[in-house]
């Protein structure tokens, strides 16, 4: 488990900005651990 995410803290920090934020609902998860998840799964 020594890579968890697929993003490096750089790529991160260029995706980051593009994620909602104030939307309704349940509070959100972090959203780079849910995106690396849906990316290893579709791999």
């Amino acid at each position: 488990m020594a890579n968890l995410f697929c993003f490096s803290d750089e790529q991160w920090a260029v995706i980051e900005p593009f994620m909602p934020r104030d939307q309704p609902g349940p509070e959100r998860k972090d959203d780079r651990q849910i995106i690396s998840g849906i990316l290893h799964v579709l791999t």
